[in-house]
């Protein structure tokens, strides 16, 4: 099926589905595919785009980009400040699910009495599912996968500017934190500066990944440096030189070789095979611009929910 045809079915959805919607908008390339279809579908007088700034967790540059593509599509835009409901969550660990369906879905909901639409697709958990419609959210590209998403904002003419930390990714500073976020101004702000000097070091640099993962004991910071393709030996000096001045991160390495992880956690993950392996696969390693392997142990702390990356070592594959 040609492209044009999946929008023109589509389109034709999103009209049968509502008389009026809210997008819920990030500024990446799924959330501007899905507003610029409602655009299509509703006019822009029956559409609004609904972004949530996570503060010091959401990259500097991604304000201003996110009213930018708004403005390029021609659609009213609400901009909500959340941050914590996020902290609270990450301070039991990481939870990139609990995340979205609390600090953001809620957040969301609380200013909008609308349908609201979002940009699963074939990529993530509920466009697997294929439901259209649940809970007041609609997915109206469930079943596009990644190369449509592409081929589609071609046959718009639209760019996405690169928000985070990698092409075409809004990103979230936060995830990139492995541990349990006790202290903001300790954890919060060793994920949050180191991450935005990496980007700002690799400048309009087009990288597969490209991210400072935050790991080690709750009293001790130590920077994981992901970059892909990998950068030159100098660069490699300068970027964690300028990392190593951060008050707050103990120790800074440079992802060049296979690592073990040291990973603690939740009983409930332990004795779930089918979660370790998302967490290693699914969650990990597709950050990771080395491979991974991890070693597991049940974790004495009983505030945390999920895991902690507590240590690693290299060449241990």
């Amino acid at each position: 099926m040609h492209i044009e045809e999946v929008i023109r079915n589509t389109v034709t959805e999103i009209r049968e589905t509502a008389n009026e919607i809210d997008v819920a908008f990030s500024g990446g390339l799924d959330s501007t595919l899905v507003a610029r279809l409602c655009k299509d579908a509703l006019g822009n007088t029956r559409v609004r785009l609904i972004n949530i700034f996570f503060d010091r967790y959401s990259y500097m540059r991604s304000a201003s980009i996110v009213r930018r593509v708004a403005d390029d599509i021609g659609l009213e835009l609400l901009i909500e400040r959340e941050v914590q409901l996020q902290e609270r969550i990450w301070r039991r660990g990481p939870s990139c699910n609990r995340c979205t369906k609390h600090a953001k879905i809620n957040t969301i909901r609380k200013v909008s009495d609308r349908l609201i639409a979002t940009g699963a697709n074939q990529s993530d958990s509920w466009g697997k599912t294929g439901i259209a419609v649940k809970d007041g959210f609609y997915a109206p590209i469930r079943n596009w996968n990644k190369h449509q998403i592409s081929e589609a904002l071609r046959h718009y003419g639209i760019g996405v500017p690169k928000i985070g930390e990698s092409a075409g990714r809004e990103g979230c500073k936060l995830k990139h934190l492995l541990k349990m976020l006790i202290n903001p101004d300790f954890h919060g702000k060793a994920v949050d500066m180191s991450n935005e000097i990496l980007l700002d070091f690799l400048h309009n640099r087009e990288s597969d990944i490209a991210n400072v993962k935050i790991i080690g004991p709750l009293s001790r910071n130590v920077a994981l440096v992901n970059v892909r393709p990998s950068l030159t030996p100098e660069e490699i000096r300068k970027v964690t030189g300028k990392l190593s001045e951060i008050s707050v991160i103990d120790e800074v390495h440079y992802m060049d070789s296979p690592v073990s992880l040291t990973v603690t956690a939740n009983p409930a993950v332990i004795n779930d095979p089918e979660s370790m392996h998302w967490i290693e696969k699914g969650r990990l390693q597709p950050e990771f611009a080395v491979p991974i392997k991890v070693d597991w142990l049940p974790s004495r702390n009983r505030r945390l929910d999920t895991f902690h990356v507590v240590n690693f070592r290299r060449g241990a594959m």
